[in-house]
């Protein structure tokens, strides 16, 4: 860059920062401050407003990490400023950026909210032409939330109230009147834009030299006087460059206002609801001022939070809605995380999403809205499509550390075949701010360009920053067709798409998941989390089958309310840093009591419908939640208990223990491993020679940034096997392990039920590491160079080599019950009951061939943002599955999860539903959503083949294909009733059928 140019930037950003923006602010008047400092938690509007007040003033200390300050603000409007822009100014003592510190909103004395202040979004406009003597009278609630993310990578005690220290954080800056120069904040835009295109333009640009040479122009015009008095002649004098229109073939942009606000993250639920809050008046307010403005809001919680905290607010976001400036979007409960929730609480996230929007606002979602989770599963195309979306956004692709992803626009295919129209922008930023080099880089590296020419951006800043500002929708208006830069339009998601799909509707095609080479931890993080996930999926899906099997005979009411609030709760917690286990301490002390409410209620329901359904007696009756069945127990079913086969002969020799029950033979060696699985119908050892089944390894765990979110893939250089024993024992047909390493302790056992062809096993740790991270390991003497892991309503095949950096770089990946692998008539299947995170390697036979390695991820131990994370007992059970194809995989992974469980009732109990085909399974058992009794029985194929299944229940009616918003498939298939219900299912298909209510009362 030349140094003349160089020299006018410097001065034009020096004339910016110290005259033109300061003289915004003409004159200042403070107001009459008083403030009532809430000692715990915060309390509604009127309950704060009706407390106690003392006197305050600017200079003063306030709010304790966590805490809430009321300032109550009075005064009038000087009789000079008649005729004058007049705004209140509050500054909280903020420093830096928006988000991650103290935030407020303003209040009428009535309780109702106003607008939110953050660091860009200091004011509230009080009259835009003053008459002079207006009375100002307002509340300011404020919030002492800490900068945990100033502590990033280091431990913090400001992640929970309960460690954080009390002295107060902030000072109070100004609470003030002003009276300001709008003709002046103008020139500011205009200089802002023309001097951050010139500096994103090449270095040679003629156009740039010319926007130079203007500005030091106008420089030297205003510098003849006060800028008040020049702001006009200098905004005559950058017209013409701003009048210049685009360049012909100019990237197209479409801006869309944004606010990302995690669910929970660096600050616990509660203050989610206020940075709703916060934002929501924000966005209502700035829409007023700005009616082209198009803000896109997902996640139906946090409008849920709103309308009950704050009704009076979501009247005004209703209003904006029906006027297109609130835009709702994604469909979905939350941005949950995509890899560990299962597929029917996917398939939840949008139905209550959906439900929730349309009921609300009329809307029915056509996008998927995910910028910021972490990977996505290649589940998701169908699921979205059956939920009445066909388009899909992320930013998240950006994480990527290894290969850039080589799309921007593209058609995503799924395990199933199903396609939706996919947008990764090129912008690489979910708070963007318009400025000319956000659109520059958007530009540069948006990969279709000659095929396509437009690509979306999310501008507003977002976790309680405030959303879109006054500023970026001023830059949106003045390059909106701007010589040098890309157009910008102002437009909704579904208007980009439309037009996106239009111009590009042979878009190139990925198939399979959008593996996110980054934040592979997250799969393990907080075990805790996924246990309590795991357990409340399936316990939900026990007890809406069991329950609606009882209503449909008349036996016990369905618990509607009941279940849509524990669905919603559990929904919640599958948002993207909160089942990943990447929040501060307060979210996953808070969600673990909440896991533990919610299975108690559970467990509770439950048990209600089968005592319900068992009636009075006294014979022994087992219920069966799976799919299949199970020992003479039918799927979906209970009948009287039976014997599983024979006992397990246990023998114990001087060097290993021998537990066989006539189809499986496991030795365990002296160090409590296992050394040998002989599956006895096949002839064939599972466990390669000089390996070990069950073998603890624990591993250095310190990532080179973001440490409850990324493994790196160098914690394999090293490892220490737990081979050491404290005591070796057997009780009745399990082997007992007790071991110790560093500062924990662990138990394992090993157990071999009769008739069954798993060996199960469990381990309960006393875990008190620290940046260290513990797998166990299940090595299988099979050749292959790809594994099968469970994912939603399927499964996904991945290979175990590193051929490419593309294989490389998946060292860590995500599987729900089962990993399979196997070679040409022989395979065996890991399951396990609560982990997600795996890694499966291949090794060498030193004679020849290989053998696969499964590697079940248990537990991790980051210091940030949680210092504590995953300290003290934890409970694991995995098992192995010798000779199993997947169709064994998929039994044994639900029976896993899903264990019988007896009790005593007259006798057995027919299955509401049967399905006759194994490969197709009965995912969901439930009454409709509407409440008209309807029964509604969700199927999938599971093998990845066609199949052909009949489906009878037990009390027939007119059956109708529906998508999972339980709505009529246009073109989908019908039965009349009485007729047989005969499916044609293609590889990994999801079918929902909607049986009428009726038949017999018994």
């Amino acid at each position: 860059m030349h140094d003349s140019s160089m020299r006018t930037q410097e001065r034009v950003e020096r004339a910016l920062r110290e005259r033109i923006r300061p003289a915004v602010l003409c004159a200042g008047v403070p107001l009459e401050v008083t403030v009532n400092h809430l000692p715990g938690e915060p309390v509604p509007a009127r309950e704060a407003i009706a407390g106690e007040f003392r006197p305050a003033r600017a200079g003063e200390r306030w709010g304790p990490p966590w805490g809430t300050s009321w300032f109550h603000v009075t005064g009038r409007v000087p009789a000079e400023w008649a005729g004058g822009h007049v705004v209140l100014r509050a500054d909280l003592g903020f420093s830096g950026g928006p988000g991650f510190q103290a935030e407020g909103l303003i209040y009428r004395p009535d309780g109702v909210p106003v607008k939110g202040i953050e660091p860009d979004n200091t004011e509230l406009l009080i009259a835009e032409r003053a008459a002079g003597g207006e009375v100002v009278d307002y509340y300011l609630e404020a919030a002492a939330n800490p900068p945990v993310i100033e502590q990033a990578f280091r431990p913090t005690d400001l992640g929970d109230v309960r460690t954080a220290p009390r002295e107060p954080l902030y000072v109070l800056t100004a609470l003030e009147l002003a009276r300001t120069d709008e003709t002046v904040r103008a020139l500011g835009h205009d200089v802002e834009v023309l001097l951050g295109l010139a500096r994103a333009l090449p270095e040679n640009s003629g156009r740039g030299r010319e926007i130079l040479r203007v500005l030091a122009h106008m420089l030297d015009e205003l510098d003849t006087g006060e800028v008040a008095d020049g702001a006009a002649r200098a905004r005559e004098t950058l017209k013409p460059l701003l009048a210049a229109p685009a360049d012909h073939g100019a990237h197209r942009i479409s801006a869309v206002g944004h606010a990302h606000i995690d669910s929970a993250w660096l600050w616990p639920i509660r203050e989610t609801v206020r940075k709703c809050a916060r934002t929501f008046a924000n966005v209502t307010a700035l829409a007023e001022r700005y009616p082209e403005l198009r803000f896109a809001c997902s996640q139906a919680q946090q409008y849920a939070w709103i309308r009950d905290a704050h009704p009076e607010l979501f009247a005004r976001i209703r209003a904006a809605v029906a006027a297109g400036t609130f835009v709702p979007v994604g469909g979905m409960w939350v941005e949950s995380d995509t890899n560990m929730p299962g597929g029917e609480a996917l398939a939840r996230q949008f139905t209550q999403g959906q439900r929730f929007f349309r009921e609300e606002f009329g809307v029915t979602c056509r996008e998927v809205w995910l910028p910021d989770s972490f990977g996505f599963t290649a589940a998701l195309p169908q699921i979205a499509a059956l939920a009445g979306t066909q388009w899909f956004l992320t930013q998240k692709l950006a994480y990527n550390e290894v290969n850039r992803f080589p799309h921007n626009t593209f058609w995503w295919e799924g395990i199933d075949g199903t396609r939706i129209f996919a947008h990764y922008p090129p912008v690489e930023n979910y708070n963007a701010e318009l400025t000319p080099a956000d659109l520059a880089f958007a530009a540069d590296r948006f990969t279709e360009s000659g095929a396509a020419e437009r690509s979306l951006v999310a501008f507003g800043h977002g976790d309680g920053g405030g959303g879109p500002t006054a500023e970026m929708m001023e830059r949106a208006l003045r390059q909106a067709d701007l010589a040098g830069s890309p157009r910008v339009e102002v437009r909704t998601p579904a208007e980009f798409f439309t037009a996106a799909h239009a111009e590009y509707p042979d878009a190139p095609v990925w198939v399979g998941e959008l593996y996110l080479e980054s934040h592979r931890g997250t799969y393990t993080s907080q075990a805790l989390m996924k246990q309590g996930n795991r357990r409340s999926e399936h316990l939900l899906r026990e007890v809406e089958l069991w329950a609606a099997t009882a209503a449909r005979r008349g036996l016990a009411a369905y618990p509607y309310e009941e279940l849509e609030r524990l669905w919603r709760t559990v929904l919640l917690h599958q948002f993207h840093d909160i089942l990943p286990g990447s929040s501060i301490a307060w979210v996953h002390r808070e969600a673990r009591e909440t896991y533990g409410r919610v299975i108690g209620e559970l467990e509770s329901l439950r048990d209600a419908a089968q005592r319900a359904l068992a009636g009075t007696g006294d014979r022994e009756l087992a219920f069966n939640a799976t799919p299949h069945a199970w020992a003479g127990v039918p799927a979906l079913g209970a009948a009287e208990a039976g014997d599983d086969g024979a006992p397990v002969a246990v023998t114990r020799e001087p060097d290993r223990i021998v537990l066989d029950n006539g189809l499986v033979r496991v030795s365990v060696d002296g160090r409590g491993l296992v050394t040998s699985v002989l599956d006895l119908t096949a002839g064939r050892e599972i466990v390669p020679a000089g390996t070990a089944v069950n073998l603890l390894q624990l591993h250095p765990d310190r990532p080179n940034s973001f440490d409850a979110w990324n493994v790196d893939e160098f914690y394999r250089n090293r490892v220490e096997d737990l081979t050491g024993v404290e005591s070796l024992d057997v009780e009745g047909a399990v082997v007992r392990v007790r071991r110790s390493f560093g500062s924990s302790s662990a138990v394992q056992t090993i157990a071999l039920a009769p008739g069954s062809r798993t060996v199960e096993f469990g381990v309960e740790v006393d875990w008190h590491e620290r940046e260290r991270f513990l797998k166990v390991a299940v090595p299988v003497d099979v050749h292959t160079d790809r594994a099968t892991a469970e994912i939603q309503y399927g499964h996904l095949t991945r290979p175990t080599h590193a051929n490419t950096t593309w294989d490389a770089a998946r060292f860590e990946v995500c599987a729900h019950r089962f990993v399979h692998v196997g070679e040409p008539g022989y395979g065996a299947a890991v399951v396990n009951d609560s982990v997600y995170g795996h890694d499966i390697t291949r090794t060498a036979h030193p004679g020849g061939g290989t053998y696969s390695t499964v590697r079940l991820s248990l537990l991790r131990a980051p210091r940030y943002p949680d210092p504590d994370t995953d300290q003290g007992v934890h409970r694991f059970g995995y098992g192995l599955v010798c000779g199993a194809d997947l169709g064994a995989a998929v039994r044994a992974g639900y029976r896993m999860n899903l264990p019988r469980r007896t009790l005593r009732g007259a006798g057995p109990i027919e299955p509401e539903v049967v399905v006759d085909d194994p490969a197709v399974v009965a995912e969901a058992v439930k009454l409709a959503d509407d409440r008209s009794g309807d029964l509604i029985v969700r199927l999938y194929e599971s093998l990845g083949a066609r199949a052909r299944a009949t489906v009878s229940v037990r009390t027939p009616g007119a059956a109708v294909e529906t998508d999972l918003l339980e709505d009529p498939r246009p073109g989908g298939r019908s039965f009349a009733a009485g007729d047989p219900v005969v499916l044609e299912l293609r590889p990994f298909e999801i079918v929902t059928l909607r049986f009428a209510a009726g038949g017999d009362d018994e």
